[in-house]
């Protein structure tokens, strides 16, 4: 990845916080009382169900006049590619897609309060989209085919245009199908433009869970070896189908493509059992695999900004650095009170940036598959000696331990206070034995919405039913955690557990929530949130 420089002034201060497992239940920080609202229900329309025709529409007179008021800035354009690609690894060559066949796709990098101007192509054999996940952008460019926008077909493009917003470590993605645990992502750098840092290098560190073909294997193969593989939903193969296109299950998704891809018996306590449903042959930094790990160079004494991304489709990161402590500063792009941990969790979709300051020699930034038994690593170097081996495990991976819990947001990050004017309950439901994974005990429709309107604050609570972990992704938003907690767009939400986020309806349109699991999202855990119409 591409190393950047920069002298700024430095920030806030530094508040150590300790270890610990994720919050058992997380409550609401804004009421001082009990929820107040409308559960789900608008008062307009009382216990009627609006029609689609109540919806602002994604490319509606209020989603132009809410771009407007970004005041978008000068355009910088991109072009980019997406494309069936040979791709080497370090060792192991796979036939994949991937974005201009780099793995990762070409950093996109802007600044804040820019206009971007991308032109996708696909050269791919089914339709595809892009989904700039963290941002919250227009809606019609949010690139949720058959919700936000048409699918771009193949040999068709389809120009991105938006104001980008706020400065942070994002990415991108399809929304379509099961793309994602391709090599379709890239990362969206977006550059502060009056960044309160101060560091001489920097790091942008992808993660990646890799199952496409290796020995045969594919995505649609996985995703139909989980439809059918416990008795459940044979022939289901994935709720997110795009219009205009034949039901015929893609080239190489036909039952028995490659080895049994399900994983059993995988554990952790820090996600409160089972840690996932897909046994990965390869884990990746970056797209390499250990044996040829990318090695990043740096003199003793640089202060380095590593940028963590889990790329993964189900797979959850623990991360550190041999010999260093890191210093938190951001979470899913918005600043945090800075502190110092040894190790970090990260869910599929989330960010963390952090400092650290380089000593002299060669270590490890080791990575560890949370409950998968696989850990793997990248080096750093700004010494002499021998690199680290293919499966170095340094102490601070079981060392101090942060998750998105145990921070809180600094304070140009933090929401006013203010009681919630609705609630909306989002159940996880569904089961790894079924894998009928669904929101409200229904699966993923276009037209089920759940109703909210311009201006409300709007209290999510979720509740998990289910025996497993779900990372619960908004898209267009940002919500709180609670107790003052950090402002994100993807939490880890433990199984049985409950969770109140708020945020604040300031960004008109059709909006996807929904798990961040591939399969699980791809098999029916998604929902919409629907602004209303004035």
């Amino acid at each position: 990845m591409r190393t950047h420089s920069r002298r700024a002034l430095l920030g806030a201060g530094i508040a150590v916080v300790g270890s610990g497992l994720l919050a058992a239940r997380a409550t609401g920080e804004f009421s001082s009382g009990p929820h107040s609202g409308t559960d789900g229900r608008d008062r307009a329309h009382g216990p009627h169900r609006p029609s689609p025709s109540d919806y602002v529409a994604p490319d509606g007179p209020e989603v132009a006049d809410a771009e407007r008021k970004r005041s978008p800035g000068p355009v910088r354009e991109f072009t980019m590619t997406a494309t069936p690609a040979r791709i080497d690894l370090g060792g192991h060559t796979v036939d994949t897609w991937a974005y201009g066949e780099a793995l990762p796709g070409k950093e996109v990098r802007v600044t804040a309060g820019d206009t971007l101007a991308l032109t996708l192509a696909n050269h791919l054999p089914q339709s595809t989209s892009v989904h700039w996940h963290g941002l919250a952008l227009r809606n019609d460019m949010d690139g949720v085919p058959t919700l936000t926008q048409r699918p771009i077909m193949p040999g068709a493009s389809f120009p991105y245009r938006f104001a980008v917003p706020h400065p942070g470590t994002y990415w991108l993605h399809p929304h379509s199908r099961v793309q994602q645990d391709r090599g379709l992502y890239a990362p969206l750098i977006v550059e502060d433009p009056r960044e309160p840092l101060s560091y001489d290098k920097e790091w942008v560190v992808v993660l990646d869970d890799w199952v496409d073909g290796v020995d045969g294997s594919t995505p649609d193969n996985v995703l139909a070896e989980l439809n059918r593989g416990s008795g459940g939903m044979s022939g289901h193969g994935g709720m997110h189908r795009d219009e205009g296109e034949h039901r015929a299950p893609a080239a190489g998704a036909e039952p028995g493509g490659g080895p049994s891809r399900m994983l059993t018996g995988s554990y952790s306590e820090l996600l409160g059992g089972d840690a996932g449903d897909v046994d990965y042959p390869y884990h990746l930094i970056n797209g390499r695999l250990a044996k040829d790990a990318e090695t990043f160079r740096a003199k003793p004494g640089d202060r380095i900004r590593i940028r963590f991304l889990n790329a993964g489709a189900d797979t959850a990161y623990r991360v550190a650095l041999g010999g260093h402590a890191m210093t938190v500063t951001h979470a899913d792009g918005f600043p945090v009170e800075h502190a110092e941990t040894e190790a970090l969790l990260l869910g599929m979709g989330e960010r963390y940036d952090v400092l650290v300051t380089a000593k002299d020699g060669v270590f490890p930034l080791a990575a560890h598959a949370e409950g998968k038994k696989h850990t793997f690593r990248a080096v750093l170097r700004t010494g002499s000696g021998e690199a680290p081996g293919e499966s170095a495990r340094p102490g601070e991976l079981d060392g101090r331990l942060l998750s998105a819990y145990r921070l809180r947001a600094a304070e140009s990050a933090r929401a006013v206070s203010r009681r919630p004017d609705r609630t909306v309950e989002l159940t996880l439901t569904g089961s790894m034995k079924k894998f009928d994974w669904a929101i409200n005990g229904k699966q993923y429709a276009p037209s089920q919405r759940n109703p909210i309107r311009a201006g409300e604050r709007v209290r999510l609570a979720v509740r998990n039913h289910t025996r497993m972990w779900h990372p619960v992704h908004i898209h267009g938003h940002h919500f709180a955690l609670p107790n003052g907690g950090p402002r994100k767009d993807s939490a880890i939400v433990l199984p049985g557990r409950s969770l109140d986020v708020d945020f604040d309806a300031d960004n008109p349109g059709l909006w996807m929530v929904h798990c961040h699991n591939v399969y699980h999202s791809e098999s029916g855990m998604m929902t919409v949130l629907g602004y209303l119409k004035d």
